[in-house]
């Protein structure tokens, strides 16, 4: 028997990219189901029970973060992917605080979007039990041992970067804002460029070339990604 199709809910106010999103995540092979606005939206998620949301931030009946707000408010856990103008880094941010699980900018590609899914859907999956031994590349982490490896060499972190790289390795794949890992790491009392400093430092020891990283990845104004693994 094969799984059932997962069902992605889209919730725009505009024609063509619903169309753009239906033709081009039909081919990826998921089903998608249409809302034009947060009524629809509402309406749609009790009947269809979709396994995605992907929203858009400008709707014309209720802003997308209010709606979003109310999702998570309500105990909806499932992965929410918000689509937003590249120059709206501030309601990038927000809405990531709020409960999305990733993002997308106008104009996107639906491959990079249907990527982003996968990772969010295989993130949701993960939570339920966090795995043991993370590896992605040259890089291995094993949460249990608290060891960090690149290239098989055993690399030491002082005890703020591990903390920093065990909460993108438990999110790998999944945006990060600044300020969630300054709540989660600091307790929400350090500056931003204290974290870049740390994020730095990091990279100094992880990566093979810092000024081009491949695995902790920046989102330039909203905070940094861990590239998943494949």
């Amino acid at each position: 028997m094969t799984a059932p199709a997962v069902r992605i809910l889209v919730v725009d106010d505009e024609a063509p990219i619903r169309r753009l999103l239906r033709v081009g995540l039909s081919t990826e092979g998921y089903v998608v189901i249409e809302a034009a606005d947060a009524g629809e939206a509402n309406a749609e998620l009790a009947r269809q029970k979709p396994d995605v949301i992907i929203l858009d931030l400008g709707l014309p009946d209720i802003q997308g973060h209010d709606l979003l707000a109310g999702w998570r408010a309500s105990g909806l856990e499932l992965p929410i992917l918000v689509l937003s103008s590249r120059t709206d880094e501030a309601g990038i941010v927000r809405a990531l605080e709020l409960g999305a699980d990733d993002y997308v900018t106008k104009p996107f590609g639906v491959a990079e979007l249907a990527a982003r899914i996968r990772v969010a859907l295989r993130h949701r999956l993960q939570q339920q039990g966090e795995r043991p031994v993370f590896q992605v590349g040259d890089l291995s982490v094993d949460l249990v041992k608290r060891i960090v490896k690149l290239a098989g060499r055993e690399v030491s972190l002082s005890p703020k970067e591990y903390d920093i790289l065990r909460l993108m390795v438990q999110h790998a794949g999944k945006v990060l804002t600044h300020q969630h890992i300054l709540r989660q790491v600091w307790g929400g009392s350090a500056d931003v460029q204290y974290l870049r400093v740390y994020v730095r430092q990091l990279r100094q020891k992880i990566e093979k070339s810092p000024d081009q990283p491949q695995y902790i990845l920046t989102e330039t104004g909203v905070g940094y990604r861990l590239r998943a693994a494949e």
